[in-house]
C-alpha cells in the first residue's frame, strides 16, 4: 500500500518552499497544492534533499551477521537518509560470483529499506591473484557495474590493467583501495609525531598516494574509469587534482570520519578510533574539506564498517578497523561544508546524492525532484541538533566513534519510492511492498 502524499512547505533544496504530490512512488506535482483527500506531511521549516547514494557501506552479510545484517543495515541507512547504498563485497563467503551477489541484492529487496547495489570483487577472494568471475556478475539479476577488493587493494598493476580493460568493455569501474601492503605491514596508525610519541607502528601517508599515482596511469593508459575509495591525504588530493585536469576518468570519495578526526583521537588508544585508511592529521583534514567543496573530491562516501564487540571491545593492536558510518554522514558533511547556517544545500546534494549515484549508475537515484521522477528523497531539520547514543543508533554495531558528540541536523523523514521509511525521525516499521 503507497497512498498518495502531499509533502508541504518544504524548502526544496534550499531553493525556496513547495509542496510536492507523490503518487504510485512518483513526483506527480510540485508547486502550491492542495492535499485532495492525500496523506500529508507537514515539512515546514525542513529541507528536502535527493535521497543519500552511499558508494561505500559493509553490510556484513551473508557471513558476518553477528556484526550486521542488510536487514539492520539498510535500517540504519535510511535513519541517516540514505534512498541507495552500495554493499562492499568483503563478505563470507566473498561477493565474488554471480550467485553471491545476487543474494544480497535479494535481501536488500527483502528488507525494503533501501535500495542495495552490490559490489562485485575483482579478484577471487580478495586475493589479488586471479580476476574474479566480473562479467557473470555484470550480466546477472545484480547487474553489477562497480567492482573493488576493498579491504585490499588491487596491488598487482598486472591484474589491475586486466581488471580496467574487462569492466571498459561493459563501462563499469574499479573502485581501489589504494594501499600498497608493503609499505603498512604491521602500521596501527598514521605516521607521524603522534605516531612516534605512542610507540605505534606507522602508515605512512606515501602507501595510500603511490598507488593513487599509478592507478591515474592505469586508467589513462586504458581509457577506463578509476574510483579512489576513502582518500585521505593532501597529497592524495594534489595527485587527482592533477590527474582531472588531464581528463582523466578518475573519481574520488572522501568518508566523513576523515573529515572530522584526527591521529590525535588515538591517544586514547580506544580501539574505535582504528580505521583503514587511519585518522590523519589536521592539515590533511583541512585540504580534504576544501577539496570536497571545491569537486576535486567528487563525493561523500560513509565506509560504514559495523564489527562485532569481541573486534572493538580489546587492545588496539587485536582490533579490526573501522567505524560506522551512515547514520552520521549527513550531519557530519553539514559540518564539513559550512555548517547548517551557511551550508549550500545544493552542493551537499551534489556531493551526498547526485554524483554517487552517477558513479555507480543508480539512475532512479541522486535525482531532483520533479515530476515524473521516483519520489526518493530525505527531508532533514537544518535547525535541530542531536546527540549521538550508541544505543540509539539502527545499526546491529556500537563501534561510532562519535559517542556523546553533539551534531548538526537531523533526519526527520525518508521516503524510497514514495514509501516513508522513516517517519518523525524513527524508523518505519512497514516498509515492504
Amino acid at each position: 500500500m503507497n497512498p498518495v502524499k502531499l509533502i508541504k512547505s518544504a524548502n526544496l533544496i534550499g531553493r525556496g518552499r513547495q509542496d510536492v504530490l507523490v503518487r504510485d512512488g512518483r513526483v506527480a506535482e510540485i508547486g502550491s497544492l492542495r492535499d485532495a483527500g492525500a496523506e500529508v506531511v507537514d515539512a515546514d521549516g525542513l529541507v528536502l534533499l535527493p535521497g543519500l547514494v552511499d558508494l561505500h557501506t559493509h553490510l556484513r552479510e551473508p557471513g558476518r551477521e553477528d556484526a550486521e545484517t542488510v536487514l539492520t543495515g539498510t535500517r540504519a541507512a535510511a535513519k541517516g537518509g540514505y534512498t541507495a547504498v552500495c554493499a562492499m563485497a568483503n563478505s563470507y563467503p566473498v561477493a565474488d560470483t554471480a550467485g553471491v551477489v545476487e543474494q544480497v541484492a535479494a535481501l536488500g529487496r527483502a528488507a525494503g529499506y533501501a535500495d542495495v547495489q552490490p559490489i562485485g570483487a575483482v579478484s577471487i577472494g580478495l586475493e589479488g591473484r586471479q580476476l574474479a568471475e566480473i562479467g557473470a556478475m555484470a550480466q546477472s539479476a545484480a547487474a553489477v557495474r562497480m567492482f573493488s577488493d576493498d579491504g585490499h587493494c588491487v596491488h598487482d598493476p598486472v591484474l589491475m590493467r586486466r581488471a580496467l580493460e574487462y569492466v571498459k568493455t561493459f563501462g563499469g569501474i574499479i573502485a581501489q583501495h589504494a594501499e600498497e601492503p608493503r609499505l603498512t605491514e604491521g602500521a596501527q596508525m598514521n605516521e607521524g609525531a603522534v605516531s612516534a610519541e605512542l610507540g605505534l607502528p606507522g602508515w605512512p601517508s606515501v602507501a595510500e598516494e603511490a598507488i593513487i599515482a599509478r592507478d591515474v596511469l592505469l586508467a589513462e593508459y586504458t581509457g577506463a574509469r578509476v574510483h579512489f575509495c576513502h582518500v585521505s591525504t593532501a597529497r592524495s588530493v594534489a595527485i587527482i587534482r592533477e590527474a582531472k585536469a588531464r581528463g582523466v576518468q578518475i573519481t574520488a570519495e572522501v568518508c566523513p570520519h576523515h573529515l572530522l578526526l584526527t591521529d590525535e583521537a588515538a591517544r586514547s588508544y580506544d580501539p574505535v578510533y582504528k580505521v583503514n585508511p587511519p585518522l590523519r592529521q589536521e592539515s590533511d583534514v583541512a585540504v580534504l574539506r576544501a577539496a570536497l567543496a571545491e569537486g576535486v573530491i567528487d563525493a561523500v562516501a560513509t565506509d560504514h564498517a559495523p564489527h562485532a564487540p569481541q573486534d572493538k571491545e580489546c587492545e588496539w593492536a587485536a582490533a579490526r578497523p573501522g567505524m560506522l558510518g551512515l547514520e552520521t554522514a549527513l550531519s557530519i558533511s553539514v559540518a564539513a561544508l559550512g555548517g547548517p547556517d551557511d551550508v549550500d544545500w545544493d552542493l551537499l546534494a551534489e556531493r551526498t546524492s547526485r554524483t554517487p549515484a552517477r558513479i555507480a549508475g543508480l539512475e532512479a537515484h541522486g535525482r531532483d525532484p520533479e515530476p515524473g521522477v521516483e519520489a526518493n528523497f530525505t527531508l532533514v531539520d537544518p535547525s535541530a541538533t542531536w546527540t549521538v547514543v550508541p544505543e540509539g543508533l539502527a545499526s546491529l554495531s556500537r563501534n561510532t566513534p562519535y559517542a556523546g558528540m553533539e551534531l548538526p541536523v537531523t533526519v526527520e523523514a525518508t521516503f524510497l519510492r514514495g514509501r516513508a521509511t522513516v517517519l518523525n525521525g524513527k524508523i518505519a516499521e512497514e516498509t515492504t511492498e
